[in-house]
């Protein structure tokens, strides 16, 4: 499961990645845009809405993907990270992890402090 804690700042890591069996948490920096655009952003994975307010998540190409505007490095020296087109983005070295520990399936939640799920991975990766 993953909840990404937007009243954070974006320079903080507020992607929560969470596993439901052990209780681990890892969080990563992730960014997030205001529309959807998802052009050529390598290796990602579509998101499928259930939240009726973002239910055409999958027919918009929303996506989780690596982006090189998403860095510690820029965070500390900008005070901030870059915006994607609407979908979310995190680090290079970060999307792997992303991707494994979400899996097909897993539940990925942008809140507000309003827990309803947002949507679920589709079971494929794109390049």
């Amino acid at each position: 499961m993953a909840v990404v804690d937007f009243p954070a700042a974006s320079h903080q890591p507020r992607l929560h990645l969470v596993d439901l069996a052990s209780g681990n948490t890892q969080t990563p920096l992730v960014a997030h845009g205001k529309v959807s655009d998802p052009g050529n952003t390598g290796i990602s994975r579509k998101l499928i809405g259930l939240d009726p307010q973002n239910n055409a998540a999958e027919e918009r190409a929303i996506v989780i993907h690596a982006a090189r505007y998403v860095s510690a490095e820029m965070a500390r020296d900008q005070g901030r990270i870059g915006r994607s087109q609407g979908c979310f983005a995190v680090a290079q070295s970060d999307l792997p992890k992303v991707l494994t520990r979400l899996g097909p399936g897993g539940c990925f939640t942008p809140t507000r402090l309003d827990l309803r799920c947002f949507g679920s991975l589709s079971g494929t990766s794109h390049a």
